[in-house]
């Protein structure tokens, strides 16, 4: 059964604290954050997740969109971060392995991320580095709401077997239009943590919707 991971990108950020706690069933909490570069939107920056670590000791699942991610490492792990993930797109790789050293010295857990036009094969040096997370976007980063891209299940497949072979025990998410019209086929595909945050936000009942997400 996979884990559900609801995005704080479709909570009322106004009633942050209210609809932190309208998921509080779900396994994890994901925090999308970016900078305006790396993707065209801004979001949330290390204050709001130090609140939020504050308020709930749900599992922070933190997504970094950013540029040069290493630069932040230290100060996301200190405000509660639980797991950080990097793009692999968002720097050049001696810089991404910077970066995930730090995780590591910081205590955290060590998470990649990939967009939807980086292929399968790019996780395999990182999984060798003992990553505890490879994260597939069926969405170009940037936004919520958007439609899940199928043409990237051959992809999540195909990271999977890498995961299998390499990194057994890696989680593998998936982030993206992720609902209740394609959690199963995503699931099957392989991925073990499944972000969402329309179809749960966008519910009436958000406990009803983790529960329905779950299976």
């Amino acid at each position: 059964m996979a884990k559900i991971a609801p995005s704080i990108l479709s909570a009322d950020f106004c009633e942050l604290g209210r609809d932190i706690q309208r998921v509080s069933t779900a396994d994890w909490l994901h925090v999308d954050v970016m900078d305006g570069m790396f993707v065209p939107n801004i979001s949330i920056g290390v204050p709001v997740v130090a609140s939020i670590r504050r308020h709930t000791y749900m599992f922070l699942d933190v997504h970094l969109m950013v540029e040069k991610p290493v630069r932040y490492v230290d100060a996301f792990a200190r405000a509660g971060a639980d797991l950080l993930t990097v793009h692999l797109e968002a720097d050049m790789p001696p810089q991404i392995r910077e970066a995930l050293r730090a995780m590591e010295a910081a205590g955290v857990k060590k998470g990649i991320a990939l967009r939807p036009i980086t292929s399968a094969e790019a996780v395999l040096p990182y999984l060798e580095l003992g990553v505890d997370l490879v994260l597939v976007m069926t969405v170009e980063p940037g936004f919520g709401g958007q439609k899940f891209m199928a043409d990237q299940l051959p992809k999540l497949q195909a990271i999977r077997r890498y995961i299998d072979r390499y990194r057994p025990g890696c989680e593998l998410e998936v982030d993206g239009g992720v609902g209740l019209s394609n959690a199963r086929q995503v699931e099957e595909a392989g991925a073990s943590v499944l972000v969402a945050g329309s179809a749960v936000y966008g519910a009436a009942d958000p406990a009803a919707a983790i529960a329905a997400l779950r299976g």
